[in-house]
Parts: structure tokens; C-alpha cells; sequence
């Protein structure tokens, strides 16, 4: 049986000598038609308008946001789906496992934090403005944004993927290929994005349950990649083999691609945790002096009716007078 002529599969067939995966070889295949590109300009052309109409009208807008959604949402996204990393994530499964990690983790976070809706809302006037609170608060975005329907979707998608056909068709068909890069991308942001809360999403849970959602995500990453280094049967069937490639054995490749979705996972979900610490500290933080200038309005307020009165507050540790 003929293997199915993937552009990988066309190289190899060609080539039994097709170059290892170096550092250089990011920078020197580029893929700039890909669905995720596209979307990609999209999304950076849409977040400058609405950061420059901003600032035509004199609002500002955080350069940390910006710098988030652009730089580290957007570039990380790019970093992994336009350079050579997209040229060889189908030839080798642990630089696909690279891919899959920022993906579904690295590029959604960095999304979420750039407030892409707190943004649009801002921008936007009138029935636009009305359609996208709409949109937010409809059934469908109320369920897909639920904690811990987006958790589901976020700890099964990967269990599904590699441990039924599906991953090996991603390996032979390009669209399957690109709607996978777009669900992880998806998947990824429905989780992040209401654990970190910066947008008006519906759903909001408080900090204690996010973090506990952000731990019992840990031992998924943990148990699947185990699983993968452990295995004796390769993902993808006999596609890695028939690619006949001399300089890499797609055993020792599997093994460190399930070391890579190990490691790779507890390090950004320890990273999110330590984020969302950080968000709690600053939540108490901003509620405690909420707390105190009500205070000392209703301070302020009660010496000024006694003021009205003529009547002198009395000392906060004035003595009690003698009862005879």
C-alpha cells in the first residue's frame, strides 16, 4: 500500500536525505498562505484600528495590551504556523507537539490578556456596539465560555485527537491540518479566556475556583503525555516509518514529543497559576481601598449632617459619663 503523497511524504519520496530540523531551518521556510496566517493579519489589522480610533478620540489604550495580543498572542501563534516549525510539524511529531503546546496555551493567554473585547466594546458605537453585548451574552457563548464546559473541551481535545484516527488524517489531508491549528487556537482561548477575566465575558467565577480549575488541568497533561512516551505503538500509525527518514527514529521522536506536552504543560499551567495569584493580590487590593474611601465618605458625610445640627461629634474614645 502506497502511503498518501503529503507534501512531506512528496519530499521524502524524492528524497530519502531531506535536511534534520535545525534552528535555521525556522527561518528559512516560510508558509505565509496558511488559514492561520490569514487570520492572523486579520487580527492584528483589527486590534491597530480600534487601538487608533482610540486614540484619535484622546482615550489611551495599555501598551502592556498591545504588546500582549500583538507580540506575544499573535507573534507566538505566528512563530509556530508561518516558519519552518509549520514545514516540519508534520514530519516530526515532537516539533508537531511544540506547536500543539503554544498553540492551545501559549498563544491564547497572551491573547486574553490583550482584551481584544474590552477593546472592541470601547471602539465600537451604536448597533455594533449593541450586536457584539448581544453576541457575548447569547446561549451559545454562555455555554462554550462556561469554566467548566471550556475545561472539558480543554483536557479531551488532545486525548481525542492522538488516540483515535484523527491525528493521522491531519498527517494526510492539509485542510484537516489547518481546521486542527484553529481549534486548538479556539479551544484554548475558551479556557483562558474567562480564567483570566479581563474581557466582559459572562461566566465569571472568583479567583479561588479559576485556580483550582488551572490545577486540575496539570494531571491531564501529565497522565497524556506519560501515555505517549510510554507507548509502543507510534501515533500516526505507520506514516512516521514510511517517511524514511535516516536521521531521526520516530520512537525516540514520540518519547520526546510526550516529554515535551509533560514538561511543556506544568510549566505554563504553573506559569497561568502564578498569573492568576497575582490578579487575586491585586483584586483584594483594589476592594480594601474601595472599602476604605467608602469609609471615609460615610465618615465625611456624618460630620457634615452634625456640622448642620450644630452638634460636635463626639471623640471616637471619648469617655462614657457617669450614671448616677
Amino acid at each position: 500500500m502506497q502511503p498518501v503523497q503529503t507534501p512531506s511524504l512528496l519530499v521524502a519520496a524524492g528524497d530519502n536525505d531531506l535536511p534534520p530540523f535545525t534552528p535555521g531551518a525556522i527561518f528559512t521556510q516560510l508558509h505565509l498562505t496558511s488559514l492561520v496566517a490569514l487570520i492572523m493579519l486579520l487580527a492584528v489589522a483589527l486590534y491597530g484600528y480600534g487601538v487608533y480610533r482610540l486614540r484619535l478620540r484622546g482615550d489611551r489604550w495599555p501598551v502592556g495590551r498591545t504588546v500582549a495580543f500583538v507580540a506575544g498572542g499573535l507573534g507566538s501563534i505566528a512563530a509556530v504556523t508561518v516558519t519552518g516549525i509549520e514545514a516540519y510539524d508534520d514530519t516530526l511529531l515532537s516539533v508537531h507537539m511544540v506547536q500543539h503546546m503554544v498553540l492551545s496555551m501559549v498563544g491564547p493567554i497572551f491573547l486574553a490578556l490583550g482584551a481584544p473585547v474590552t477593546l472592541a466594546l470601547r471602539t465600537l458605537h451604536g448597533t455594533s456596539r449593541k450586536s457584539l453585548l448581544a453576541a457575548l451574552h447569547s446561549a451559545p457563548v454562555r455555554v462554550l465560555t462556561f469554566p467548566l464546559v471550556a475545561f472539558g473541551f480543554f483536557v479531551a481535545t488532545p486525548f481525542i485527537l492522538y488516540f483515535t484516527g484523527l491525528y493521522r488524517l491531519t498527517l494526510e489531508h492539509a485542510w484537516v491540518h489547518e481546521l486542527t491549528h484553529v481549534h486548538f487556537i479556539v479551544v484554548g482561548c475558551l479556557f483562558f479566556w474567562p480564567l483570566l477575566g479581563l474581557d466582559p465575558l459572562p461566566n465569571r467565577w472568583p479567583y479561588p475556583a479559576r485556580a483550582l480549575l488551572m490545577v486540575l488541568s496539570v494531571p491531564f497533561h501529565t497522565v497524556l503525555g506519560l501515555t505517549i512516551m510510554q507507548s509502543k505503538t507510534l501515533l500516526g500509525g505507520d506514516y512516521y516509518p514510511n517517511l524514511h527518514l535516516s536521521w531521526v527514529n520516530p520512537f525516540d521522536d514520540q518519547v520526546t514529543a510526550g516529554g515535551i506536552l509533560w514538561a511543556g504543560g506544568e510549566i505554563v499551567s504553573v506559569t497561568m497559576l502564578g498569573i492568576l495569584v497575582l490578579q487575586w493580590i491585586k483584586q483584594s487590593e483594589r476592594e480594601a481601598r474601595r472599602i476604605d474611601r467608602a469609609l471615609d465618605r460615610a465618615e465625611a458625610q456624618e460630620a457634615a449632617r452634625l456640622r448642620a445640627t450644630n452638634v460636635t461629634p463626639a471623640p471616637a474614645n471619648a469617655p462614657l459619663p457617669d450614671s448616677e
